[in-house]
C-alpha cells in the first residue's frame, strides 16, 4: 500500500519503521518545519520523524500549514493510497483528508472516545486511569473524533512514568497500524461511531500544570510527578528557588496509616529525610518519596548529593500551596 506519512515527534517514529518495516510503500513524509535552536536561532534540528524518513530516502514535505493548491497538487504527485497521522501537530483541512483514496487514518493515545485532545498520555496518569490504549481512526476535521478502527488495550502501572507511557504506546500505536492496515486490505476493517456524550478532552500542557501542590494526598502528588516525567518535569518552590521532583512514589498506600508519627504531625511540604533511597516529604494525606531532584540551574541529582551540597535538610519545607 502507498502511504503518505504524517508525523513529527518521537511518538511517530515508531509506527513509520514499522511500516517501512512491513514492506509498505512510505511515498513522502509530512512533518513540521524544522526548530530553531541556540541563541541566535541560526541552526535548526529537523524533528525526529524527518531524521528517519531522510535516512530511508523518503521524499519530505514541511509545509508551514498544510492546505493550499501547492500543498494539494505536491500531494497529488505522490499518489499515495492512504494518510497515515501520528502527532503531525496541524488541523488538517477536510480537503486534504479526504485526497488520498483510502483516506485518512490517525493513531492517538488513547481509548476513544476518552481523553480527546492533546495530551492523553500526561491525562490518563494525571486521573488515576488504570488502563489507557491506542486508537486508530478514521480522521475528520473534528478533534479525534472520527469512526473507530481498531483499538488496542493496556494497563497503567501505579509507578508508571509519563516516559514508560509513552514508549509502550508509540510501540502499541505501530503495532495497531500494522493491524488496521492489514483488515483494511482484507476488507474486514469496520468502523465504529465514537459515542460524543462520552468524551474526555485532553487539554495541551502548560508549566503551571506541573507545580506540586503538597497540600493534596500523596495520590495526586504522585500523579503529579509521574506525569510530567522526564518532561517538563514538575516542580516546587525550596526558599523562593524552583526545584523539579521527579520518580515520586507513595510511602505505602499513601495514607496517613504508613507513616510514622513525626511525620504525621509535620506541615505538608515538610522534609522528613534525605538519604540514599530519597527524599520523604509530607503531603496533605500520605507522603511520597522523590528519587531524584534538579533544582533551577544545575544538573539532574539525588536528594542525597543535593543535601551533601547543603541544597536540602530534613526539616526544610517547599512551598506547596496553591
Amino acid at each position: 500500500m502507498r502511504i503518505l506519512f504524517w508525523g513529527t515527534p518521537d511518538f511517530a517514529v515508531p509506527p513509520l519503521r514499522a511500516l517501512l518495516g512491513e514492506g509498505h510503500d512510505v511515498v513522502g513524509v509530512v512533518t513540521r518545519v524544522d526548530k530553531p535552536r541556540g541563541r541566535s536561532r541560526s541552526q535548526l534540528d529537523p524533528s525526529p520523524v524527518k531524521v528517519v524518513a531522510l535516512e530511508e530516502g523518503i521524499p519530505v514535505l514541511q509545509p508551514e500549514k498544510p492546505r493550499g493548491d501547492e500543498f494539494i497538487e505536491q500531494m497529488k504527485a505522490l499518489e499515495a493510497d492512504v494518510s497515515v497521522v501520528v502527532a503531525y501537530g496541524r488541523i488538517l483541512p477536510q480537503s486534504v483528508i479526504e485526497l488520498p483514496p483510502r483516506g485518512t487514518l490517525n493513531i492517538h493515545g488513547s481509548v476513544l472516545p476518552q481523553l480527546r485532545g492533546a495530551a492523553p498520555l500526561q491525562a490518563a496518569i494525571l486521573q488515576g486511569f488504570a488502563e489507557t490504549g491506542i486508537t486508530i481512526m478514521q480522521m475528520v476535521p473534528a478533534l479525534d473524533a472520527g469512526p473507530m478502527l481498531h483499538v488496542l488495550r493496556t494497563p497503567i502501572s501505579p509507578e508508571e512514568t509519563y516516559g514508560d507511557l509513552h514508549d509502550r504506546l508509540a510501540e502499541l500505536g505501530a503495532l495497531g497500524i500494522v493491524q488496521t492496515l492489514v483488515m483494511i486490505d482484507a476488507g474486514i476493517a469496520q468502523p465504529v461511531a465514537q459515542d460524543d456524550a462520552l468524551a474526555t478532552y485532553a487539554p495541551k500542557i502548560v508549566r503551571e500544570m506541573g507545580r506540586i501542590d503538597f497540600n493534596a494526598t500523596a495520590e495526586q502528588v504522585s500523579r503529579v510527578t509521574r506525569a510530567f516525567d522526564p518532561r517538563p518535569g514538575a516542580f516546587s518552590l525550596l526558599r523562593s528557588a524552583e526545584v523539579k521532583l521527579l520518580g515520586g512514589q507513595l510511602v505505602g498506600d499513601g495514607s496517613d496509616d504508613a507513616l510514622d508519627e513525626a511525620t504525621r504531625s509535620s506541615p505538608p511540604g515538610t522534609v522528613r529525610s534525605v538519604d540514599a533511597t530519597g527524599m520523604l516529604v509530607r503531603c496533605g494525606v500520605g507522603a511520597v518519596l522523590f528519587s531524584e531532584v534538579k533544582p533551577s540551574g544545575k544538573p539532574s541529582m539525588t536528594p542525597e548529593a543535593w543535601a551533601r551540597g547543603r541544597g536540602v535538610a530534613a526539616g526544610d519545607a517547599f512551598e506547596g500551596a496553591l
